[in-house]
C-alpha cells in the first residue's frame, strides 16, 4: 500500500484532524476510532476481508452442524484472534510505511514479514481448530455411527 493511499484515509473534518492525536475525550469517541480502524481494514485489506468471510462461513457451519456452546466459543475466539492479528499487521505496516516512506530498509522488511508471519500462524491455528471442531460432526453426517 502506498503512502498516498494512506493519506486518503486521514480524518475528514478539521475538528477530527486537530484532535486525532489526542486521547479520546469520551468512550463514544474511543469506539468511533476503533470502528474507523475496522472499517479501514475492511475497505483496504484484501486478507482481512478474506478472513472475515471465512470466519462468517465457519460460524454459519457451526450453526448448521449444531456444535456445542463451548466449541462455538473456541471457534469465535479463534476467528477473533485471526482478525485481531490482521488489524495489528495493518497497523504495523502503516507505521513502517510512515517511517521509511518509499525507501527500502531491511528492518522494515523484517517487521512487515514477522507481522505477516504472525497472521499466518494464527490462520493455521484457526484451521486446526476448525478441523478438530467440525470434522467429527461432518463425518457423522457422511457416515452415521462412525464418529
Amino acid at each position: 500500500m502506498s503512502i498516498s493511499s494512506n493519506l486518503q484515509s486521514t480524518p475528514k473534518s478539521k475538528k477530527e484532524s486537530k484532535t486525532a492525536w489526542q486521547v479520546a475525550p469520551n468512550l463514544f469517541t474511543s469506539f468511533r476510532y476503533a470502528w474507523a480502524g475496522i472499517l479501514y481494514a475492511t475497505k483496504t485489506q484484501r486478507n482481512f476481508r478474506i478472513h472475515l468471510v471465512i470466519g462468517l462461513v465457519a460460524l454459519s457451519l457451526g450453526v448448521v452442524l449444531h456444535i456445542q456452546a463451548l466449541e462455538a466459543a473456541v471457534v469465535t475466539v479463534t476467528i477473533s484472534a485471526v482478525l485481531v492479528m490482521e488489524l495489528m499487521n495493518t497497523a504495523l505496516e502503516s507505521v513502517v510505511d510512515l517511517t521509511v516512506g518509499q525507501t527500502y530498509h531491511e528492518l522494515a522488511k523484517i517487521a512487515k514479514d514477522c507481522a505477516a508471519g504472525a497472521v499466518l500462524i494464527s490462520a493455521i491455528a484457526a484451521l486446526l481448530v476448525a478441523v478438530f471442531v467440525y470434522l467429527p460432526p461432518c463425518l457423522e453426517l457422511l457416515h452415521p455411527g462412525i464418529a
